[in-house]
């Protein structure tokens, strides 16, 4: 698709980040299988959800735009879910909590990314008029900031003090 405009931008952008939640779905649940820590585990349960939450409302947009929500590949987040596999996942890490760490790092960044993506594109849909587009965006922007919120008090209430012991 040739860009011309922030409306072909934002299409694109759609596309871009329904790729990058379809991607790091699979990988965020390899982690929460990975995971020790039982609050880790729910967290990561949770989080699957609301990545499922955040795709069906992305396709619901580019539905609702008459594009294909699988018109794009994303390789950023591509990358950093082959990142995750090889640190989280495929690293020779003896010690559980350690592993809680790493894997909560990189959950992290992929949710870094998506966050990203959400703020970039509510911005573009509030510049568009595209108040309902926004408001949804603003929904999913606050589910990954919650989302990390909650993975950075569990790392900081007590799997990183594990894991440094």
């Amino acid at each position: 698709m040739a860009i011309a405009n922030l409306t072909d931008v934002y299409h694109d952008q759609l596309q871009d980040l329904y790729s990058a939640c379809k991607q790091s779905m699979e990988v965020t649940t390899e982690l929460g299988r990975a995971a020790n820590n039982g609050d880790l585990k729910r967290a990561f349960n949770d989080a699957v959800q609301g990545i499922v939450d955040g795709m069906e409302k992305v396709a619901q947009l580019c539905n609702d735009h008459g594009i294909d929500p699988n018109g794009e590949h994303c390789k950023g987040m591509e990358g950093l879910v082959e990142e995750a596999r090889a640190h989280g996942l495929g690293e020779d890490i003896t010690d559980e909590d350690a592993r809680d760490a790493m894997i909560i790092t990189q959950y992290q960044r992929m949710t870094h990314y998506a966050i990203a993506g959400y703020g970039c594109l509510r911005a573009f849909a509030n510049r568009l008029n595209l108040d309902d587009d926004g408001a949804v965006l603003s929904d999913c922007l606050d589910a990954c900031y919650n989302g990390d919120r909650r993975m950075t008090e569990i790392a900081t209430g007590g799997v990183n003090q594990s894991a440094a012991a």
